[in-house]
């Protein structure tokens, strides 16, 4: 905590649960407008598209996110973001036939600017709290490790609540109750956010928004593989597969990518300890050895699928080892872009990082559907290890 802030403490808790709750809502609407429109005939490569514009908004609101963040505060940019979202779900409120796949990615798309500022403004949180003057014993991983672990277990529970809301209450009545979970949040939000936290000193001028360091421009490209690398699989093919090759309902399907993500959150919160990390400054070359296995494992889960038959149990079991793998590398990723962004409006570097996260998370959502549509889940997980062999090698930069 800075001297000049001696309530950030109790600012960033409200920023945190803020944050729990929008991603708890925003796992949900993910796994409803999935399934549901997969149940209205969607084909593969339109399930991506539905969620193209949320990714592509992503990108520029990470970019243009850490600049807002650095002029007006990140209370402001969470603020926003909450009410960004409520007008997202009230969109998908109208009669169902008049959700069309225009009108529907026009709705997601707010959900990504939404989505991107809250996580921009929490994560740059953590920088105003912790200064590298005390990270003697990994603060600093511990605190990002923390914040981002837990996230992504609200965000599996949120998958589970999706496909079980749409099972159980049908669609509308799904968006209506998450709409009255972001509504609370934004009243909490609004009435508890007073401190500029993360607010820069000096007004950044545009031609900021730009990383002018070498680091975090390399560490920028190898997440955006690492991400691309994961949401090949993970966006349109594996739910496409569990539901017409192996016939799960929807909420079996939401509550396997629930578990998915919530002990991928659980590994992440535990990286410090798991790498040793919270006893030392972590690099690039922890990076580097976590990820050597993560693409001997999808390799090899590429190769059983496409000539060893469909093995439902060698695929999840497959998929588990990959959710420990990648969640190390992605907090040791979170820790580093905070260990080399600037001390003075901290949003700018962590904003350019998300831009990348979310331009990795377009790239693999349009070749999730294309892979699929044209190959099958076998050909989504060789271009995953393929991306996997790019982010390492962006990486090697570093080391």
């Amino acid at each position: 905590m800075t001297d000049n802030q001696p309530d950030a403490m109790k600012q960033y808790g409200i920023v945190t649960l803020a944050y729990w709750a929008f991603t708890l809502t925003d796992g949900a609407l993910r796994m409803l407008v999935l399934l549901y429109f997969y149940q209205q005939g969607y084909g593969p490569m339109s399930l991506a598209l539905l969620f193209m514009l949320y990714e592509f908004f992503g990108v520029v609101t990470n970019l243009i996110g850490g600049w807002l963040g650095a002029r007006w505060g990140l209370n402001r940019t969470m603020i926003l973001g909450l009410g960004l979202q409520l007008v997202a779900l009230a969109a998908l409120l109208l009669p169902v036939e008049w959700l069309t796949l225009i009108w529907v990615m026009g709705a997601q798309a707010l959900s990504g600017i939404a989505k991107d500022l809250n996580k921009m403004s929490a994560k740059s949180g953590v920088k105003a709290l912790v200064s590298h003057r005390s990270d003697d014993g990994g603060l600093l991983f511990r605190w990002v490790a923390w914040l981002t672990g837990s996230k992504n277990a609200l965000k599996g529970l949120g998958f589970f609540l999706g496909g079980a809301l749409l099972q159980w209450a049908g669609f509308q009545t799904a968006i209506a109750i998450l709409m009255g979970l972001i509504a609370v949040a934004l009243i909490g939000a609004g009435l508890g956010l007073t401190a500029d936290i993360g607010k820069a000193n000096t007004k950044p001028k545009f031609k900021d928004l730009w990383s002018r360091s070498t680091k975090v421009n390399q560490l920028s490209l190898a997440r955006l593989f690492l991400f691309a690398s994961r949401d090949v699989w993970f966006v349109v093919s594996l739910p496409v597969v569990l539901t017409s090759v192996f016939g799960w309902q929807h909420s079996e399907i939401g509550g396997y990518f629930a578990l998915w993500i919530m002990g991928y959150g659980v590994i992440q919160g535990l990286a410090p300890w798991i790498t040793q990390g919270k006893q030392r400054v972590i690099g690039a070359g922890d990076v580097i050895l976590w990820s050597i296995p993560l693409i001997v494992v999808v390799a090899l889960l590429a190769i059983q699928w496409q000539w060893g038959g469909a093995s439902q149990s060698i695929l999840l079991w497959g998929l588990a080892l990959y959710a420990g793998l990648f969640a190390v590398i992605s907090s040791l990723h979170s820790a580093l872009i905070l260990y080399w962004s600037r001390a003075d409006g901290v949003s700018l570097d962590v904003g350019f990082y998300y831009m990348s996260n979310a331009a990795g998370r377009l790239l693999g959502t349009l070749l999730s559907g294309l892979s699929y549509q044209w190959l099958g889940l076998g050909a989504s997980l060789a271009l995953s290890a393929l991306l996997l062999i790019l982010s390492v090698l962006s990486t090697l930069r570093l080391k």
